[in-house]
């Protein structure tokens, strides 16, 4: 028997009926994932009629150089919270790089970054995670919900938001149009 299967630089994605109104079309990059709990960042819904000019403006950082580019809706754990997933040409004091795919930083200093335009070249930003403790995520992969693809960065940086859970399931393979909401029993 193989050893356990982590996610870290993957793609969850929402399987139709999964049952989490939260989690409709979503679209998780994984960030961790092992024997301890998992973590990742939605990437699937933008938060309306907030940009990231709003949030830099709540920490008093000038916009400068930065876009107003949309805030996407990273989860339900702690919404408040900010993260970056980004391009790996740039790191701070907290960047993670996420299996040499994409990076992942969680203060200010990014936007600080950001908007001095010496950040990332390629960056999302999102409020909130997923995160599931030890073994939770392992458990829901055996049941209706989760679907997982291999990660790309293009799917993060050069797709539009509400595309990304349509084309990561094309580029496995799969017509989500013929997907159903709900398993069978035998």
């Amino acid at each position: 028997m193989n050893g356990p299967s982590y996610l870290t630089g993957q793609f969850l994605l929402a399987l139709p009926g999964m049952g989490d109104a939260r989690f409709d079309h979503a679209v998780i990059a994984m960030c961790a994932h092992d024997s301890q709990g998992a973590m990742g960042v939605g990437i699937g819904a933008r938060i309306d009629d907030l940009g990231l000019h709003e949030i830099l403006e709540q920490f008093d950082i000038d916009v400068g150089e930065a876009p107003n580019a949309p805030v996407h809706f990273g989860g339900p754990v702690e919404p408040g919270r900010g993260f970056v997933l980004h391009s790996n040409d740039w790191g701070g004091q907290d960047t993670i790089g996420v299996a040499g795919r994409w990076s992942l930083s969680g203060t200010i200093d990014i936007l600080r970054a950001i908007a001095q335009g010496r950040g990332p070249t390629r960056w999302v930003v999102a409020l909130g995670y997923a995160g599931w403790g030890e073994g939770q995520l392992d458990r829901e992969l055996t049941r209706h919900g989760w679907f997982s693809v291999e990660g790309d960065s293009g799917l993060i940086f050069d797709t539009p938001a509400e595309t990304r859970w349509q084309r990561a399931f094309e580029r496995a393979g799969i017509d989500p149009r013929l997907l159903a909401s709900s398993t069978g029993q035998a």
